[in-house]
């Protein structure tokens, strides 16, 4: 492509994305705050993980931590910057990249919930474009080590989707597209908010479940208590976002109109759970949504950014949000050491 490109934030994704990117031979530099993340990766390069043979291989990369950023200004500025932390790191990010950004340069936001705006506020809307990456599941496992835990999505599932926050369909959108086509299936989107609120359902879901419980994803979708919560939980995700007037896409296998029958009607909530059981045998084990592996380290969750959303936005619009709230508080209460995992946590939600 010919453009320097600045990853902020190689954990997961970030390391994911950056890996595929260094090895097809872009212009790529990873920044992380792990010292211990970016030493390995600078002397042994990042493994990359996956479901098949192919996706599993060992690439050299161009590791930076955080305190290193202002060595860029020696080897020119950056064309694209992906911010790729935690919602919560957001402002740190956009601010620690946006003085090596090209003139043209621009800011693409590929994180889970809704930060265009925190970036927007830093760089503003023109430099401010945004990436979901749907399904992707993946898990820094260990310094250097990231690992894949669904299937690619190839011609059955659509992974990366590009959009400017206006809408319109741009150049710069479509070379983003093109970009991260070499990892997975991407097209560009005159929907970015409603892509961007469906994959916040998607997230609402299956994150505070996977962090209150302790559980993997496949133990939630085998289990009759955390399946009905799945349920509701999307219910009301998705009756907030059409209440702002999104255009909601599917939810892993399902339209929002059955995630809402789900929650009501008897023969539209075995459906759902006949869909998420099956889903069960196509992913690792192992696997834990992002906020179920951040308990298991230790680290704080992303639960206000995203079931917190959705019950602030429902209560602004006067929609009631109780079981993503209950969710909320479980959460928080194994984050302060209240509790520990457990299915308990949320038995009675």
């Amino acid at each position: 492509m010919g453009k320097r490109i600045a990853i902020v934030g190689a954990g997961a994704v970030g390391g994911y994305v950056g890996g595929y990117l260094s090895r097809a031979g872009e212009d790529v530099t990873l920044i992380d705050p792990w010292p211990e993340h970016v030493e390995h990766m600078r002397a042994h390069g990042l493994a990359l993980e996956g479901l098949s043979d192919e996706e599993c291989f060992k690439t050299p990369v161009e590791a930076m931590h955080i305190t290193d950023v202002q060595s860029l200004t020696r080897t020119g500025p950056v064309d694209i910057a992906f911010v790729c932390t935690k919602s919560y790191d957001t402002e740190w990010a956009t601010m620690l990249i946006r003085d090596y950004l090209a003139p043209a340069g621009y800011v693409v936001s590929l994180q889970n919930c809704i930060n265009e705006n925190r970036i927007a506020a830093i760089v503003g809307w023109g430099r401010t474009l945004g990436c979901i990456a749907s399904q992707i599941a993946v898990e820094l496992v260990e310094p250097g080590r990231v690992r894949r835990g669904v299937p690619r999505g190839g011609n059955r599932h659509t992974v990366f989707r590009v959009g400017e926050v206006h809408g319109g369909i741009s150049a710069r959108a479509e070379e983003i597209a093109a970009l991260v086509s070499l990892i997975d299936s991407s097209k560009t989107t005159s929907n970015l908010w409603g892509e961007r609120w469906s994959k916040l359902v998607a997230n609402a879901m299956r994150n505070g479940l996977s962090a209150s419980t302790g559980m993997s994803s496949n133990a939630c979708d085998r289990e009759p208590i955390t399946r009905w919560l799945c349920i509701r939980t999307a219910a009301e995700a998705v009756r907030v976002g059409l209440a702002q007037g999104y255009q909601l896409e599917r939810i892993y296998e399902a339209t929002p109109e059955q995630w809402l029958a789900g929650a009501s009607e008897a023969g539209a909530r075995e459906e759902l759970e006949a869909k998420m059981q099956a889903s069960a045998q196509k992913r690792a084990e192992t696997m834990r949504p992002s906020m179920g592996q951040d308990i298991f380290k230790g680290r704080r969750t992303e639960i206000e950014f995203i079931n917190g959303l959705v019950v602030e936005k429902g209560a602004e619009l006067g929609i009631p949000t109780p079981v993503n709230a209950a969710m909320v508080e479980a959460v928080k209460r194994v984050e302060r050491g209240e509790v520990t995992p457990s299915l308990d946590n949320v038995r009675d939600i």
